[in-house]
């Protein structure tokens, strides 16, 4: 019963941490771009526009009994212009996560993980060239023990990209490290990596093509256990319903290099709520 409450505790937070920075900022946006254009700013990680996605990752074969893991993340992503030099993108990132049984003590568990926001300090006027820095910090916002890890995480967070109105292409990367600060010692410490290239190849009415895997790194596991390599793509487009633009996409990768009870297969399914300028 203490642990439930516990875990309830820790999901109101983390809901209310997202949820009100999102509400709080809404109102000051409204539709008005094009859908080529906002299929280019949604592809801009550190685009001076609210968003609002929900993002699918089916992995399949995953555990020792290679059963199905879903994870839907919700990720809203939120700008604060702090100066006329820069404004703050803040990016969260909340797990929903349904494991199938790892094992025979452990059973499936479905529930929350652990909560990842990062702060990127990004210059204001637009340019070709756009970048982003600041802290990556994980919070152990999880219901269950292995949907995540008791100690909290920081580390630097980066993001690259090129982007140009009279270029179809956006083409960048998105790259952070996570330490473990162990802040309790009877968890496992951690140092993981994730890398994110993307490169997106944009049509006439807000279609595109993405290739946009999610490299992962996790230094402490053993040499042959740590480096999970996708390869694939897929496509978007970007719509109205009514007046309220929206971005949906699909795509599928797999899984060139993984630890023996990776998933082989990811199947990736988004829709984000945009709020331009």
């Amino acid at each position: 019963m203490i642990a439930r409450r516990a875990g309830l505790i820790r999901l109101a937070a983390a809901a209310a941490i997202v949820g009100s920075v999102v509400l709080s900022n809404v109102d000051a946006f409204a539709g008005g771009a094009s859908n080529e254009g906002l299929a280019k700013q949604v592809q801009n990680p550190v685009a001076n526009m609210i968003s609002v996605p929900f993002q699918n990752n089916t992995n399949l074969n995953y555990g020792p009994d290679r059963g199905v893991q879903n994870i839907m993340n919700f990720q809203p992503v939120v700008p604060f212009n702090v100066s006329p030099e820069f404004n703050v993108i803040t990016r969260s990132i909340l797990p929903i996560v349904a494991n199938p049984s790892l094992g025979p003590r452990v059973g499936a568990v479905g529930g929350l993980g652990d909560l990842q926001f990062t702060p990127f300090l990004s210059p204001a006027a637009p340019s070709k060239w756009v970048w982003g820095v600041g802290p990556i910090i994980q919070f152990p916002t999880h219901t269950a023990a292995t949907l995540g890890n008791d100690n909290l995480g920081l580390g630097p967070s980066v993001v690259l990209l090129h982007l140009s109105s009279d270029s179809p292409w956006v083409v960048g990367a998105l790259v952070n490290t996570l330490w473990s600060l162990s802040t309790a010692p009877q968890a496992p410490a951690y140092t993981n990596s994730t890398v994110q290239p993307f490169f997106n190849y944009n049509f006439t009415g807000g279609y595109y093509l993405t290739f946009s895997p999610i490299v992962t790194m996790a230094w402490r596991a053993p040499v042959n256990q740590q480096l999970t390599l996708p390869l694939g793509g897929g496509g978007g487009t970007v719509f109205h319903l009514g007046n309220q633009p929206i971005n949906a996409q699909v795509s599928g990768y797999y899984n060139v290099v993984r630890p023996d009870y990776g998933p082989n297969w990811q199947i990736r399914a988004q829709i984000s709520l945009l709020f331009p300028k």
